[in-house]
């Protein structure tokens, strides 16, 4: 068995392509290279882990609709969130089959699905979603007037959640990565309770497919609207995320980095609460404050997140 960061001397530096999947991660998602490695002045030739990124098609019927970059693993889900999130379909109960084939005893790159007989397709929509990348979801679509006209109800007023257990959130999803625990590169996407329990949680080199795979979990399982739940990203909170998020139902949405203008101004729109720069015991709400039981605010100012970011690691 190959250990991560091994000693192992190496003539070569190149990628592997046999690695055998690891203990609860998907086929694919986990890949070996071997690399050169400096540090401190000694320099060594060691295995490294890496995350898998690979293509996937996604169709409707014989007719390809979108090409995004992710992490193999839970394609169905992928499919199924994605096509919600993004204005394609409704709900599940839209979708007759969700099919994935397999090539040489592995999984295709192609994911089918099959709608139910009557229901209609905004062929508009089909052709802008066809694109797509890993990294910044699609490009050049939705504004948040595009986001009103479809109609997305406005999240669960009541849930309530308190910073004693939000604060504990960013440790908790971060002990269940087992992706990023081997190779330090995927998104997150978690789903917990008001009492900071985790219900699921979802890993891909991209933060977008990282929330359609957990949606899609959701909808495949017949939870959706997640009204009484929060979401938690790695990383930003972009445009893409909140508007994900309100198509699920979610109330509110936490991310450990900073989010968006247009994401501030959407959640503002919607009534959604989002919460910034989770990290530690300090977090930053940018709407919907009163579903976070904050006690009393204190005080009016303007304050630069760098330099408290700096204030933070020099203390």
């Amino acid at each position: 068995m190959v250990k991560q960061r091994s000693r192992k001397k190496s003539r070569a530096t190149k990628p592997r392509k046999s690695l055998r999947p690891l203990a609860g991660t998907p086929a694919r998602s986990i890949d070996l290279t071997q690399v050169t490695e400096w540090q401190a002045g000694a320099v060594s030739r060691v295995d490294d882990y890496l995350v898998g990124e690979e293509p996937l098609e996604i169709r409707l019927g014989n007719r390809p609709i979108s090409v995004t970059m992710r992490t193999p693993g839970h394609d169905l889900e992928l499919a199924a969130g994605f096509l919600l999130t993004e204005g394609v379909i409704t709900g599940g109960d839209q979708i007759a089959s969700l099919r994935q084939g397999a090539t040489r005893g592995h999984k295709s790159n192609v994911v089918r699905v099959d709608l139910r007989a009557g229901v209609k397709i905004d062929a508009v929509r089909l052709k802008r979603n066809f694109a797509a990348t890993s990294s910044c979801g699609l490009c050049g679509k939705a504004s948040i007037d595009a986001v009103r006209v479809r109609g997305i109800a406005r999240p669960h007023p009541a849930l309530r959640v308190s910073p004693d257990v939000l604060y504990l959130l960013p440790e908790a999803l971060r002990s269940a990565q087992t992706l990023f625990g081997r190779t330090g590169g995927p998104h997150a996407a978690g789903l917990f309770d008001p009492m900071g329990k985790l219900i699921a949680l979802r890993e891909d080199v991209g933060r977008h497919n990282a929330v359609d795979k957990l949606i899609g979990w959701a909808l495949m399982e017949q939870r959706l609207p997640l009204k009484d739940c929060l979401l938690l990203v790695s990383g930003r909170g972009s445009f893409e995320i909140v508007q994900k998020a309100l198509v699920a139902g979610l109330p509110i949405v936490a991310c450990i980095s900073a989010p968006s203008s247009l994401a501030v101004q959407l959640a503002w729109e919607f009534g959604l609460t989002l919460i910034g720069f989770l990290r530690g015991k300090r977090f930053v709400c940018y709407s919907g404050d009163d579903r976070v039981r904050l006690g009393v605010i204190r005080g009016a100012g303007l304050r630069s997140h760098s330099a408290v970011h700096l204030s933070e690691e020099k203390g």
